[in-house]
Order: structure tokens, then sequence, then C-alpha cells
């Protein structure tokens, strides 16, 4: 028995159904029918990897199978492409074993079977050899080996492919032969199978590929490669590749997309005709059926419209979408198709009845919602709310648009004309589906409903749109609710209802004004306006009248409507209590206020200005009865509310910006902020001395900041729907203006301000009344405020340049502020002086009032000790001011002024090199009954210093002038005197008798002094000159002396060194020891009070000193060798000597200067302590070394007996527990003459070898 077979069903439905691939047997019928169910059921249970060419992912796929009966007529021909009824592997079954059969009959059935096969160019397939007992048991006599059978078999068809043969022994027994030959034919077939469908497939795709390449060709027809890549997505669909079956309607519905763009550009395609054809049906999408078989023959017919090619590509999509457990999808991409055909019917130009889109997409959206639901539960629904709105928020729109046109949104009903509408869209529905006929929610009831009645509409818009804002507000889209509550109003608009419309309108223009958008705003608040104005609220609707007036998105006459609205209700005369007060911000805007004077600050009964600009946002001119500014007033006590006075008052603002951040304009738009804040300063002060306690920072409209702000509290700004109660506060005092017309754009308004109580005014609240309205300003924020203050007079002196020179004439400049006291004829200033600084006589002294600025003559009269000058009468808070001439004497002598201690207590230390001197000068005013003291320092021009220089026994007196002002003098007839000893002469070595001393710059003097008999040991000097500046005339030179005395000039040791070469040298060499010679010679007897010691003898009795040596170099041109210093016990006779011997070693070669050698003073223990010396002194002796002073550092003003310093020989621990220990002293400059101070001694080299390294290239 032979059966041929081949795999695959008849027919597309069939192969939907089934999802199977097709088999094509031939051979024994009945052999095959007996392993037909075992067959099918074991095919498809083990997954096969399908390995896709072009370097696709592999995937692990079942196969299922459909066997057919092969017929040649089923066999594919050439032009047929089909995969759906392609015979992908054919199979021959047999279970001949008798050689005779064989040859006879089942060879040439084989024979005409490959011969079928090989004319329509099939190469897949296989020859099943079945091997069972009971066919071996009826041919035992002819029988042969199984093997023998297939072998000839294999030898007659299968010479090159063995494999194509296959047996399959004992398949309806249960045995493991049986069994393992099953799986070897199941593999065996699966494997032929899925190399046939992949290299067949890659065929066809390579054919459709072709195909579309040629869409640019006249004749191609998107219909037919519509159906030839839908075939290629049923055999992914059939496979369970869902996602590769939705990648080719994607790519039709991408292709599609492209050709009705480039037509709307101007590029248009033949084939895109048929879809340009008016719609004739509405239905909508069609979504519970697999396959729309209808719409599917259309586009195979090409006669299908562009409604009925979207609505069945979007059904195979939403079908594998829904396979692929991606509902969600669905909603976007139908949301997405429903606006995207819209667009494409506008842009083909498809002729539509007018409303027949609307039906469509309304019965679209409820289809695409009900299948959704019909495969997702209600948690899963209400979860993903966020998917499925947009279609609910879709079909209310085209709903309320379907109501629009049919004339069941009017307050009258529809008429005659509106009802043959709504039967010509009824009836472009058709009849009802059968899968949703038993529906009682099906989209066709519900759209067939709403369209019947008015109540039947209103029921169903309703619902939906309620629905609709409920799920946005679930998902946090308020935006959206508020627009489809602002479509909502729009609906009760049309019904009639404006007090529920403005509830919807409120909402939606709160999300406009937080969020800045200014079209919709102004939408909006006409739809409000209109509503205020049929409920009558005359207040709201005259603030969004001023709000419209004011906006610049409307145009010129739409605003001058609103602003005359405004006018007519002011201009009604009515009760003034009735009158309405309306928040400002909507009729003008306060930008900048600005005080005259700028200060802010004024005296008690002066003038204040305070100018506003206004930007008016009317589109005319607005005439108003008056402007207020309320004031609030805070008496200036100067206790608790720390307010200052005079010079220390604080200081306000001449001018504040108000920047609110809004365009020039219209009314600013409100922001998210909340207002901004109130701060003010709070101190506290103690009331009996005005001291400060604590201070702080308080917030005036923390009430404002602190509340709680959420979606039903009001805006507080002026563009909420309704704005805050605003109302004038009564106040005390107020600046008014009356009969102001504000143009549009900005104005100015100057009020003057009360000042006639001291204290602050803040300006709180602003009001502009227009007959019957208010429009009030309640905050004015930054805070301005003004002050008025009373002031006391105030006497000021300073020179008119820095600084006075003592021994000048000086100008001073006396300043008079009156403050609040008048200054009448005869009142006089009484000042006290002293005889060192007269006020100078001037019969030209001249007073200035700051206004007017003219010159008056004052009366000065001068007694011993007081000064009386008349002041000219000068009214309150003037500046009377004049100078006059003072002279302050340069004070004889040396002593130093301690240093100025300034009002505030602090001490100022000045300069040592600038001498000063405080005059207190006491002034009488007529206004205080205390006495005004005043303080003028003058600065010495001068600095002088004096010296005292030796030569042997010769004396001579030096005296240093330093300029250490800024100008340049003149010095003549300097000259020096001694008060006490007439014999004693004081020879000048000066040889001019005038001499220029420029600033910075020192002068120095010289005389010798002569004497008799004996030289004193003190001396008492006066230094005199006269001064005046330079190129000044004679009469101008001023007197200037300087008192010094000198103590212990007498010189009373000699000292003298020589340095002795090495024995045999003659030079000293360096590095080599030299000796140093050092003789002490005394002088003169023992005088008055030097301290001195007996030393007792046999014979007599010797009176000696001790004094202390020390050689030293501080130049380090010597090495003192052995002991540098000792004492010595001179005797106290005129010429003693003695002599001492050291060792010193030159270091360096050269004139070396000789060693320095110092001679002091050794005191014992019982000597008194010398007075130190004063640290501010100009003589500045901290060292032992009285040979290395300078100039600067000998005596100047301080005396002779202050110099040097006091050294001790004992340890510091020793001073400091009080045990007497001797001590050094230093001698005074000339009691000691050191005759080797400028000596120098000649030293060679260590070696004449001289070194002289030449380099030679």
């Amino acid at each position: 028995r032979q059966h041929h077979r081949t795999l695959g069903p008849p027919v597309t439905q069939t192969v939907l159904q089934n999802r199977s691939i097709l088999y094509h047997s031939a051979g024994d019928q009945g052999l095959f029918m007996s392993l037909y169910t075992s067959l099918a059921q074991q095919l498809p249970r083990e997954p096969m990897e399908w390995r896709r060419m072009y370097g696709r992912a592999p995937k692990m796929i079942h196969l299922e199978a459909n066997f057919v009966q092969f017929k040649e007529e089923l066999l594919p021909k050439e032009d047929n492409k089909a995969l759906l009824t392609f015979p992908f592997l054919h199979i021959y079954w047999t279970d001949c074993c008798d050689t005779e059969v064989y040859k006879s009959s089942v060879k040439e059935d084989m024979i005409r079977w490959q011969n079928s096969l090989r004319a329509h160019g099939s190469t897949d397939w296989v020859i099943v050899v079945v091997e069972t007992n009971d066919t071996k048991k009826k041919n035992k006599t002819n029988i042969l080996p199984r093997s023998s059978i297939v072998d000839k078999i294999r030898s007659d068809f299968c010479n090159k492919q063995n494999d194509r043969c296959v047996v399959l022994s004992d398949p309806l027994k249960d045995s493991s032969r049986s069994q393992e030959s099953w799986n070897s034919l199941l593999l065996k077939l699966r494997t032929l199978l899925l190399m046939s469908f992949t290299k067949n497939l890659g065929r066809f795709e390579d054919d459709m590929r072709t195909l579309r390449e040629k869409r640019t060709q006249p004749g191609w027809s998107f219909c037919e490669y519509f159906m030839v890549q839908e075939e290629l997505a049923f055999v992914f669909e059939m496979l369970q590749q869902f996602e590769d079956a939705l990648v080719q309607y994607d790519e039709l519905d991408a292709l599609f997309t492209q050709y009705v763009l480039n037509f709307g550009a101007g590029d248009t395609a033949n084939w895109l005709g048929s879809f340009c054809a008016p719609v004739r049906s509405w239905s909508g999408l069609l979504l519970r059926r697999p396959i729309d078989m209808e719409k599917r023959d259309g586009i195979q017919r090409g006669e299908a419209s562009l409604l009925d090619l979207r609505s069945y590509l979007f059904s195979r999509q939403c079908t594998l979408l829904i396979f692929l457990q991606r509902p969600w999808e669905v909603t976007q991409r139908a949301l997405e198709l429903l606006h995207n055909c819209v667009q494409e019917l506008r842009l083909l130009e498809v002729s539509v009845l007018e409303g027949a889109l609307d039906c469509w997409v309304f019965l679209s959206c409820l289809e695409v919602l009900h299948r959704i639901e019909g495969c997702c539960d209600q948690a899963q629904l209400a979860a993903n709310c966020s998917h499925t709105v947009g279609l609910w928020a879709y079909a209310t729109d085209k709903l309320k648009s379907l109501g629009e046109l049919c004339g069941l949104v009017s307050e009258k009903g529809p008429t005659s004309e509106d009802l043959n509408r709504t039967v010509d869209l009824l009836a472009g529905l058709g009849d009802e589906r059968p899968e949703t006929i038993n529906s009682l929610q099906s989209p066709y009831k519900k759209l067939k409903e709403a369209l019947s009645s008015v109540e039947a509409f209103e029921r169903h818009y309703l619902e939906l749109s309620h629905a609709a804002m409920e799920m946005y507000k679930a998902i946090g889209r308020l935006r959206s609710a508020r627009l489809v509550g602002k479509s909502l109003a729009e609906f009760y608009m049309r019904k009639g209802d404006p007090e529920q419309a403005e509830t919807f309108l409120q909402e939606a223009l709160k999300s406009y004004v937080s969020e800045g958008w200014s079209l919709p705003v102004t939408h909006t608040r006409k739809q409000v306006a209109e509503c205020q104005k049929l409920l009558g609220r005359t207040e709201d609707y005259l603030q969004t009248s001023a709000l419209l007036a004011g906006d610049v998105n409307l145009t010129t006459e739409e605003r001058k409507h609103f602003c005359q609205e405004i006018l007519t209700f002011a201009g009604k005369s009515g009760n003034k209590s009735q009158k309405v007060t309306l928040s400002m911000d909507v009729f003008a805007q306060l930008t900048r206020l600005q005080f005259h004077p700028a200060t802010a600050s004024v005296h008690s009964g002066a003038v204040l200005q305070v100018e506003l600009t206004l930007r008016c946002f009317m589109p005319m001119s607005v005439h108003m009865q008056e402007v207020v500014a309320s004031i609030h007033f805070d008496v200036d006590h100067g206790g608790t509310h720390g307010k200052s006075k005079g010079a220390q008052r604080q200081t306000n603002p001449g001018s504040v910006e108000f920047n609110q951040g809004s365009s020039s304009a219209g009314p600013p738009l409100s922001s998210t902020r909340g207002p901004p804040l109130e701060l003010d300063e709070i101190q506290d002060r103690s009331p009996s001395d005005n001291s400060l306690n604590s201070t702080g920072v308080v917030c005036k409209n923390a009430h404002l900041l602190m509340r709680r702000h959420d979606s039903n509290s009001p805006s507080n700004t002026p563009n909420c729907i309704s704005p805050p109660t605003v109302s004038m506060k009564e106040g005390a005092q107020m600046l008014k203006v009356q009969d102001v017309t504000l143009e549009p754009g900005n104005n100015s308004i100057t009020f003057t301000a009360p000042s006639g109580q001291t204290g602050t005014y803040t300006l709180r609240q602003l009001c502009a009344t227009v007959g019957q309205i208010q429009f009030v300003l309640p905050h004015i924020y930054p805070s301005v405020q003004y002050e008025v203050y009373s002031q006391e007079p105030q006497l000021t002196v300073e020179p008119l340049s820095e600084p006075l020179l003592a021994g000048l004439p000086q100008m001073v400049k006396f300043t008079l502020l009156t403050g609040h006291y008048t200054v009448k004829k005869g009142v006089a200033l009484q000042l006290s002086i002293t005889d060192s600084m007269p006020i100078l006589p001037s019969t030209s002294c001249t007073a200035r009032i700051s206004n007017p600025a003219a010159g008056l003559t004052l009366s000065i009269q001068s007694s011993e000790k007081v000064t009386s000058i008349s002041l000219p009468p000068t009214p309150p808070y003037h500046t009377l001011e004049f100078q006059l001439e003072v002279l302050c004497l340069i004070p004889s002598g040396s002593e130093r002024p301690g240093n100025e201690r300034l009002t505030n207590g602090e001490v100022r230390h000045r300069p040592r090199s600038y001498m000063f001197v405080i005059f207190q000068i006491s002034i009488d005013c007529p206004w205080s009954i205390y006495s005004t003291l005043l303080a003028l320092t003058f600065y010495i021009p001068f600095k002088t210093k004096h010296s005292l220089l030796s030569a042997g026994n010769r004396k001579y007196i030096q005296v240093c002038v330093q300029n250490v002002s800024d100008m340049d003098f003149m010095l003549a007839e300097m000259k020096l005197t001694e008060k006490q000893h007439a014999s004693l002469e004081l020879q000048s070595l000066n040889t001019k008798t005038q001499q220029l001393l420029c600033s910075k710059h020192s002068v120095f003097c010289l005389w010798e002094v002569r004497w008799k008999d004996d030289l004193p040991s003190c001396l008492q000097c006066v230094f005199s000159a006269n001064f005046a500046p330079l190129n000044q005339d004679v009469s101008a030179f001023k007197p200037f002396h300087y008192q010094f005395q000198l103590e212990r000039v007498t010189t009373l040791y000699s000292v003298r060194a020589e340095i002795l070469p090495p024995v045999g040298e003659p030079h000293c060499r360096s590095g080599f020891l030299s000796g140093l010679e050092v003789c002490i010679t005394r002088l003169t007897e023992p005088a008055e009070g030097e301290i001195v010691e007996e030393n007792k003898s046999d014979t007599d009795v010797l009176k000696t000193t001790k004094l202390m040596y020390e050689v030293a170099d501080s130049s380090s041109n010597w090495a003192v060798c052995g002991k540098s210093s000792g004492m010595v016990l001179m005797p106290m006779t005129a010429n003693a000597t003695h002599k001492v011997q050291i060792e010193v070693m030159p270091l360096f070669a050269g004139h070396l200067p000789f060693p320095k050698i110092k001679v002091l003073k050794y005191l014992p223990h019982t000597a008194p302590v010398a007075i130190q010396p004063d640290p501010d002194s100009c003589v500045e002796n901290d060292s032992l070394s009285l040979l290395d002073k300078t100039l600067d550092d000998q005596a100047d003003t301080a005396s002779i007996r202050s110099r040097g310093s006091v050294h001790s020989v004992g340890s510091g621990d020793q001073q400091q527990k009080g045990v007497a220990m001797p001590r050094l002293e230093p001698f005074s400059p000339g009691q000691v003459f050191n005759h080797t101070h400028s000596r120098q001694v000649l030293v060679l080299p260590a070696t004449d070898d001289h070194i002289m390294e030449v380099n030679a290239t």
C-alpha cells in the first residue's frame, strides 16, 4: 500500500485556526491514517532551535503539522508565492516488504511521485518505510529481509541522500524498539521540515523585499504588497512568534503613513486614489474577531476605504499585542491611531459627512476600552488608568462635539435640521455587529442612545466627563482634569447654568495662573466674567473686568469694553456705604516712590514731598476723585523704640523701586511664591540712660506666611478668580491728593507729607477712589519710611588747615548748627581762653548763614580772659559759619607734653618727632546752662636737640633744630647764652645770620665754650632764634626759645693707646699677635660728689677710685687674646696714670681702626643708685658703649643727669632678691676723652706670596 502526503492546510482560515505548517503526504493512505494520530500528537512536543538568516538571534519553536493528501494540483506553481498553502515537506509512506510488489507497483508509483516533485522544483521529500510483524506473517513465502527493500529504495531513489529514507519499526506497539524508531522518525521530520521552512521563508522574504523595492514603479499596488507581507505575519503567528508578526504590521503601518504624508506634500501615488473615496461607513474599530475577513477581502480587492484599512491593520496589531500581554500599549497606539486618522483624512481630502469622524472616534475609543476590560481585571484597570484615561477624555470630547452638532446642548433642544443630521449619522453606523448584539453596554447602543434625546445625551456626557476627571485626578494630572472641567463649564454655559460653570472655570483658571499660561488665562477669565455677570456678582465681576481691561492679550476694543464696564458702575449714584473695594494690583502698579529731599529725613516743620509713580493698566484715561496713602506714626521717645537722635539718626532710602517681576505691558501673573517678608527692627532701650538692652527682628506679616496653602485656598494674588478681601484701615494721618487723571502707562503723583511731630512715619496702604469703587493696595512693600526729627544746637571748632602750627597765626573755623534754636539779635558767645593762645583782633571778620548765603559782619569784644562774639540773627535748622585767627605761643624749655586723650576716652598717641600743645576753650552758649569745652591741638614745628662735644680740654656746644612740619622756614638771629656764669664766653662758629630750614630737614649750630679760671660743672643755656615762613616780611618773624642744662662737663680722664708690632717686625701682620698698650690718665683733682676710696699706708692716706676698662671690637677686625677687661684702682690726683698691656691679633690686612676701648665707673654696693632715664627722653642710651653714640643719641632737651644706664655687676636673680651688689655706670659725654677714637694702624698680610692663575688656549 502506498500513500502520498503533503503537510499543510488547504485554506488560509484553516491555517490561522490550526496554527500549523503544511505537510504533503503520499503513499499508503490506510497506513498513514493508522499512524496519523500518534504522529500529529508527538511531532510538536519537542522544541527545535530555529536559526534564521542574516545573523538573527536563534529561537526555540514547536512545529505543528497539518497533513494533506498528495495531489499534483496542490503543488506550487512558479508564479505562486503563497506561504500559507505551500507544502514544505513531501512524505511517501509504504510498508511493502515483498520484492515482487515493490517492482511491480511501488517502485513505479515512487517514480511518478518523484517526477511530479521534480517537475515543480520541489526537493524537500522523505520516504518512510513502516515495518510490522503482521506484514511479515502474510508474506512469508516471498518475504525478503527488510534491509533488502530499504537498500533497494535507497539505491533507486536516495543514492546521494541516504538520510531521506527512514524506517519505522512496529509503530503501533509499546516497546523500546518502537519508541526508538518513533524518536528517530520525529527528529528527522522536524529537522527536514525546519530546513525546508527556513529555506522557503528566506526565499519568500527576498521576493517580498524585491516587490517592496518596486514601489516607485507604475502599477505597483499597496494592497497587493499588503497581502504578501501579511502572509509573512501569518506564518510568524503560526509559529507563535508574535513579536515578529507585529513587526510586519508595524512596517506596513509606517509605509502607508509615509505615503500619506508624501501625498500631503505633493508627491502622489496612483494606488492612493482608492483610499480617497468618500467615507460611507463609520462603524468604528472591530477588535472582537481575530481576523475581520470582510475588511481583509476589501483590501485584497482594492476596494477598502482609509478607515477600513486602518481599522483592519489596528485590529491585527491589537490581537498580537494581547497575545504578547501588552494591553496598555494597545491604548497608547489606539489614541495615536485615532488622531492620525483624522489628519490623514484631511491630507487625502477625503469627503466625510460632518460628524461621521466623531462617531467613528467615539465608537473606536469605547471598543478599545471594552477590549482591554475583557482581558484585564478591575484591579489592573484601576492601577493602570493612566493608560486608558486618554481614550476616556477623547471619547468625551467627541461626544460633546456630536451633541453640539445635533443640537443636544442648546437650551431650546434640537431643530429639524439637527434631527435630519442625527438620522444621517446613525445610518452610517449600519447594523450592530453580531459580537455585541447581546451586550447592553456596547459602544453602538451607547452612541445611539446618547443621540436619541437631550436627557440621554446629558447623562452619557456627564458620566464620561466625570469618569475622565476622576482618572486624571487619581494619577495626579490636575491640568488635564481641569481642562476637562473647563469643557464641562462650556457645556453648562450652553445649558444656561453659569453657577455650575463658574466652579470648573475657577479651577482651570487657578491652574493657568499658577503656571503662567497667559493666553489660556485671558480666555478663561473672559468666561469667568460672563458667569459672574449672569450671576450678578458685582464685586467679582468688576475685579475680573479690571484684570481684562489691563490684559494685553485682548484687542483694544475688548479692553475698552471692560474698562467702560468699570467706569459705568463707578458713575452710578448710590449710597456711599455700598462702595466696592477692589485690589489695586488689577488696576495699577506702584513702581517707584521718591522723597524730596532724597534723605527722607527732615526737621520738624520742614517741607517733605513724596512722589509716587503708578503704572496704570487701563487702556484709556481714568479720572479719580482722590488718591490717599495711609500713614502709621511712631512717636520718637528715644527709649524702647530705639530711634536715635542727632547725628546717629537712621538714614532712610530716598528712592524705593518696587520690582514685582512683571512685564511693562500688563499686570503680573501670579507666582508660586508666597507674599514677601515684611521685616522690621525692634530695639529695647533703658528709660534712664537710653542704653541698648536688646535688639531683634520681627515679621509683621507672619499670619500670611504661616498659613496653609492647598489646592482649595484662593491665591493671594490679583490674578485669582476670587480676590482677597481688601480694606482701607482708618489712620490718623493720610497723604491726599484730589482730582487725578491716570493715563495708560506711568503716571506721577506728588503728595505733601506731614512733618509737624517728631517721629517715624511709615506708609502702609494706598487707595485710589473712582466713584463707587475703591482700588486699595493693602501693603506697601518694601517698607517705606521717612523721619521727622528735632535737633539740639551744635557748635564745632575745627582748623581750616591741618595741622595747626604753634608760633604762627592760624585760622580756626566755628560752625554752629542752630537746630530748633532761633538765634536772635544780640545773642553772643563767651569764649574763655588762656594767655598762651590769644585771639588776634580783626576788623573784617564775617559770618555766613547757609540760606541765604550772605556775608554778615561779626562783632568781637575781647577782655583779659574772655572774648565775646555777637552772632547775627539766624533761623532754626540753619548753619552759621565764621572764622577767627588765633596764635599759640611756643613754650620754652624741654618739658614734653603728655599724650592727648580724646573725647571718647581713648588715648591718642602722637609721634615723638612731632610735639604738640593742647588748649582747652570754654564757650558759654545762650541755649545751654552748661559750658561747652572744645580742644585745639597745636603742633610745634621744631624739634630741638643739644649735645656737648670735646676735643681734649676744649669744649663745644652743638644745637640741632629739626623742621618736623610740612612748611619751609627762615631762621634768623640764632644765639646761645649762659644764664649763671658771666665769665663764661660762648663763641659762635656759625657763619650765616639767616638760615633756610626746609621741611623734614635740620640746621646745626655750634659754639665754643671759653673760660678763664675753671670750667663750671653745670651750665644753664638758652638758645633763641627768630623764624618765619619762607618769603615772608621781616615783621612776620616770631621768636623761638629753647632752654637746656649741661652737667658734668669737665674732662676727668684721657685714654691713649699704642699698638706694638711683633718683635723684629716694623709693622703688624695679620694673624700675628701684637701688643696693645692702654694708658689712662687722671686730668683733674677730685670734685664734689665723686666717689672715692681711702687706702691707708704707713706714711700717707691715698684717695683712689675704681675704674673698669673693656677692649672690644664690634667690627671684627681684631681678636682680643687673653683678658679683655679688668678693674683699675686709679689714684684721685692730677696726672695720675695707669697702663694696661693687652695682646690683640689683627684679622685682616690694611689700615685698621684701633679696637674700641671703654672706661666705666665701678661703684661699690654702698653707692646711691643713679636716677633712671626718662623713656621718652630725646637721649636714648641703653648700652654700656658711649663711644659709639651719634648725634641723635646724645643729649637733647632733657638734663644730662638722665643720661646712660646703670648696670649691676651682680646677677639678675640677686638683684631681684634685693641683695646689694657692685655695679657699673658709664661716664657722661666729655668726662672721658679717647685719643685713639679715629686712629688707624697699618697691618701687612701674613706672607708676600701672590698666586695668579692664567688659562691659555
